[in-house]
């Protein structure tokens, strides 16, 4: 038997459960038998890897990180410490984890089962398709893509490979923040009565002043970095820090993403989508307006604010005016959900409003039993731990690829309205903006060979 036949049929009666997987113990499946183990590769071993990919994917024993790899050697090296030291600890005995600085070099080794992904958002697509290519199922963080092009491709090629395709979109589980699901949940029973609209807040990014061309440190491969991006001078504000982990300077570039549209916007539309019921929809009409930079090395947008109209007729606004977090209004009351008071990262800039976690126009509300007759939404106790269960079950886990593509283009659809500032029509089906060749220009973007889903390949 292959190994990963192994691992399909390694199941308990439960674990196949639709709506709510769960891990299966260690003792349940022999101790340490390694048909039974789920082996994962680390794509990028900086800041959300270090802080959250690989400690929440190593808290389950049922997985094995054995393989890391990072364009930026030093951030390598020390993942390999953190992963083997971390395993020393929980575990006991020793781990050697091998380290790649080419990602397709860890996608050739036939013993990895899985990969996670926390590299630049305009990485993400890429790695993600070849990882499906060579039979990895995949954790990939939010945004999916840089643009609806890659988004596209990458869904199709999910949905072709039968690979397990789980996004961060951690909102959608109950570690740590269930308040969204129940928010959504009472949303779409029709609790706060016919939604009318959703309003969303989020932060903007500060510019700051331009920073003079450095050397390329020796450990870095900057070119394999930049990707399928132009071009420029290296400069470490530009890249990430060399001395720590603190919130790297990419964030801040449009040459690698859209900003905080798509940084936690990703997060707060798909809870948006879920408890409208349009997860597989999208926009119809969109009009945006924002602030960006005139000058200096960060240039992604300041303060915004965006309308979008659904076919439902319902309207969502985004804005940095309004507190952090989700709030569905309807005919008869309001709910608002957010993470709380906390940043999604320490470094993260904040809303200019604090808010609860979750409220209701009348508390009433909150109280309200969901029967079961009514419509029950995917329960995820943890998102790294339901993607893991579901490598095992091949059943499809609570953040899917055509899903997060869905809200990850609903976010890049309202970039495109705010660099033109005016209001655009989209077809959610054709995913195309009707009419218009300067808007559906930026569905794309050139991409530098050899990088780039154009130029994807098996590996």
């Amino acid at each position: 038997m292959k190994r990963r036949d192994c691992l399909k049929t390694a199941l308990t009666g439960t674990a196949g459960a639709l709506l709510a997987p769960a891990i299966v113990p260690s003792s349940v499946l022999g101790k340490d038998a390694p048909s039974n183990k789920i082996h994962v590769g680390q794509i990028g071993c900086g800041r959300i890897a270090r802080g959250h990919d690989l400690p929440e994917v190593m808290k389950y024993d049922v997985a094995r990180v054995v393989a890391a790899c990072d364009v930026d050697r030093k951030r390598v090296a020390e993942g390999k410490e953190l992963i083997e030291q971390a395993h020393a600890k929980a575990r006991g005995g020793t781990l050697d984890v091998a380290t790649h600085t080419d990602y397709r070099d860890l996608l050739r080794d036939p013993g990895i089962d899985a990969v996670v992904i926390s590299t630049p958002d305009h990485w993400h697509a890429q790695v993600a398709m070849e990882a499906a290519w060579a039979g990895k199922d995949i954790y990939l963080q939010k945004p999916l893509s840089l643009t609806i092009a890659e988004g596209r491709a990458l869904s199709d090629v999910i949905h072709r490979t039968g690979r397990i395709l789980q996004v961060g979109s951690q909102q959608r589980s109950a570690n740590p923040w269930p308040q969204f699901r129940r928010a959504c949940e009472l949303v779409r029973n029709g609790r706060i009565g016919e939604l009318q609209s959703v309003k969303i807040g989020l932060p903007g990014d500060p510019s700051g002043p331009d920073e003079l061309e450095m050397p390329v440190p020796e450990n870095l491969d900057y070119d394999a970095w930049l990707g399928s991006t132009p071009v420029v001078y290296y400069t470490e504000k530009r890249v990430h820090p060399q001395a720590d982990y603190s919130r790297p300077g990419w964030l801040r570039c449009e040459q690698f993403g859209a900003g905080m549209i798509t940084g936690w916007g990703a997060h707060h539309v798909d809870t948006a989508h879920w408890g409208m019921g349009t997860e597989h929809g999208g926009p119809v009409e969109i009009e945006a307006k924002a602030e960006f930079p005139a000058s200096g090395l960060w240039d992604v947008h300041g303060p915004f604010s965006v309308r979008a109209v659904y076919e439902s007729g319902v309207i969502m606004e985004i804005d940095g005016e309004y507190p952090n977090g989700v709030r569905f209004e309807g005919s008869e009351g309001w709910i608002f959900v957010a993470r709380g008071d906390v940043g999604v990262t320490a470094s993260d800039p904040t809303s200019a409003q604090n808010s609860d976690a979750l409220a209701a126009s009348d508390p009433a509300i909150l109280g309200s039993e969901i029967g079961p007759d009514e419509i029950q939404l995917y329960r995820s106790p943890d998102q790294h731990g339901n993607w893991l269960d579901c490598i095992r079950t091949r059943v499809q886990p609570v953040a899917p690829a055509e899903i997060a593509h869905r809200s990850c283009t609903a976010c890049l659809v309202a970039h495109t309205a705010m660099k033109l500032g005016r209001k655009l029509v989209w077809d959610p089906r054709r995913e195309r903006f009707a009419s218009d060749d300067e808007a559906n220009a930026h569905l794309s973007r050139p991409q530098r060979h050899p990088y780039g889903t154009d130029y994807a390949q098996e590996v």
